[in-house]
């Protein structure tokens, strides 16, 4: 069984070229997977937008409905870091059901990935920082809600602190988060995630593996989990343009196999998220962001 991976053309919602946030990476992205041989017909999926009563289990009900009818109010708008118009609402949409659709096929075949997801700095209240609809916030709520999993653990290993997954799990006693993150990055303002691991600026690859490696079994010892949600931010990369940290390729390779063979080992469901990554150079991203699913692939 080839990895299973969700993916949808809208994923890119089609800015300029040289906006902040590189929409062009979702679609690089998925050439970097056919060249690889992952994006097979047998291993794709194709999520329709999350709907709205799935969306409020994570996020305040009129926010919700803002974003659907893109009429976010404009202050909102600057701390999410663009507009959202019928594009970027309907790739939020998409994204958030691409994340609960990739929980469901790990479920059932042990790990999946998302060609999106990460978007861990929106909040109950409203999005922020490129994040628009906390996707795995959502998917560990649909999850819950519908029985299909107990205890769920977020992983967090973007470059930034989660802060939006902590504010909005922080009440639920199933879902237990980690974050392992620039201690010096965005946000400022740091919500607390119930386990937080801040690093200093130009943290490689060494020290880095070392840290992660001594957090894993802490993480399993705490209690039987039934799913892992891995968000695998490549913003860690020394190249980042928000990064200020120093892992390489080889690092971020070593990183996602660390964390893959961990869960895996024990027989827990995974599902990888690609989180952030903000580079000029796209291509190099997109390939930066394949490294998951090249390793996830060894795994399925």
């Amino acid at each position: 069984m080839p990895l299973q991976i969700v993916h949808h053309p809208d994923y890119d919602a089609g800015f300029a070229v040289n906006h902040r946030f590189p929409m062009s990476k979702y679609p690089l992205l998925m050439d970097a997977l056919r060249r690889h041989g992952l994006a097979v017909p047998e291993a794709l999926s194709m999520p329709e937008p999350a709907p709205a009563a799935w969306l409020k289990l994570a996020h305040a009900a009129d926010y919700v409905d803002q974003v659907i009818a893109c009429e976010v109010p404009e202050k909102i708008e600057r701390e999410i870091g663009f507009p959202v118009g019928e594009r970027v609402s309907l790739r939020a949409q998409l994204a958030t059901a691409g994340t609960v659709l990739a929980a469901r096929l790990a479920l059932r075949h042990g790990i999946a990935c998302n060609a999106a997801g990460g978007s861990h700095h929106a909040r109950r209240a409203q999005g922020a920082g490129f994040c628009t609809f906390n996707d795995v916030a959502v998917a560990s709520l649909v999850l819950l809600a519908e029985g299909a999993v107990d205890n769920i653990l977020v992983v967090d290993l973007d470059v930034h602190q989660g802060d939006g997954t902590a504010d909005i799990l922080r009440d639920e006693p199933r879902a237990f988060t980690l974050s392992m993150h620039g201690e010096r990055n965005y946000p400022a303002r740091k919500i607390a995630s119930d386990l937080d691991v801040a690093l200093p600026d130009g943290t490689g690859d060494a020290a880095y593996l070392d840290r992660l490696g001594a957090i894993l079994p802490e993480l399993s010892q705490r209690r039987s989990w039934d799913i892992v949600f891995y968000n695998a931010g490549v913003d860690v990369h020394a190249e980042d343009k928000l990064g200020r940290l120093a892992l390489s390729d080889d690092g971020i390779r070593g990183r996602d196999e660390m964390v893959i063979r961990h869960f895996r080992g024990a027989g827990i469901p995974l599902c990888g998220v690609i989180g952030g990554g903000y580079s000029s150079d796209v291509p190099a991203l997109a390939a930066r962001h394949a490294i998951l699913f090249e390793v996830a692939s060894a795994y399925a």
